[in-house]
C-alpha cells in the first residue's frame, strides 16, 4: 500500500457513525483496527484516517464543531457527480457547488468545489 506524504487522523465521537458517513460518500476502507476503534479510509488519491474519541491526541476540550479553522481539500476526478450524490443522500452541503478561480503566482486557476460536515463537523471540500 502506498501512503500518502500528509494523511489527517480525524477524532471522531462514534466511529461506526463515521465509517458509515465516509463510505456512503465512495470512501474505501483500507484497513481498520476495530479493537483500537480505527480506521483507515481512501477515496482515489484521498486518505483519511479516523479514530473514536480516547484521549491519546486531544491537546484540549473537544466540541462540536471539530476541526475548527480548518478545512480538508480533497481532488475528485468527478466532483459534480460526487455533488449529486450528497444531494440525492440528503447530505446538507455547508458550501453549495460553486466555480472559483485563485491565483497561483500569475495564474488564475478555476476550481469547481463545495464543502460538506462530517458527522462530528469536520469540513469536507471536494474539487476538480
Amino acid at each position: 500500500m502506498k501512503f500518502n506524504s500528509l494523511i489527517p487522523e480525524l477524532s471522531v465521537t462514534d466511529i461506526n457513525k463515521s465509517k458509515e458517513f465516509y463510505l456512503s460518500l465512495g470512501f474505501q476502507i483500507k484497513y481498520e483496527r476495530v479493537e483500537d476503534k480505527f480506521c483507515f479510509l481512501e477515496l482515489e488519491n484521498n486518505q483519511i484516517m479516523i479514530e473514536q474519541i480516547n484521549d491519546n491526541w486531544n491537546t484540549g476540550t473537544l466540541e462540536y464543531p471539530f476541526g475548527r479553522g480548518i478545512n480538508i481539500s480533497m481532488s475528485v476526478s468527478n466532483v459534480n457527480e460526487l455533488y449529486q450524490k450528497i444531494i440525492n443522500k440528503n447530505i446538507k452541503p455547508f458550501k453549495e457547488l460553486e466555480t472559483h478561480s485563485y491565483r497561483v503566482d500569475d495564474i488564475n486557476y478555476e476550481d469547481i468545489e463545495f464543502l460538506i460536515q462530517d458527522p462530528d463537523g469536520y469540513l469536507l471540500r471536494f474539487n476538480n
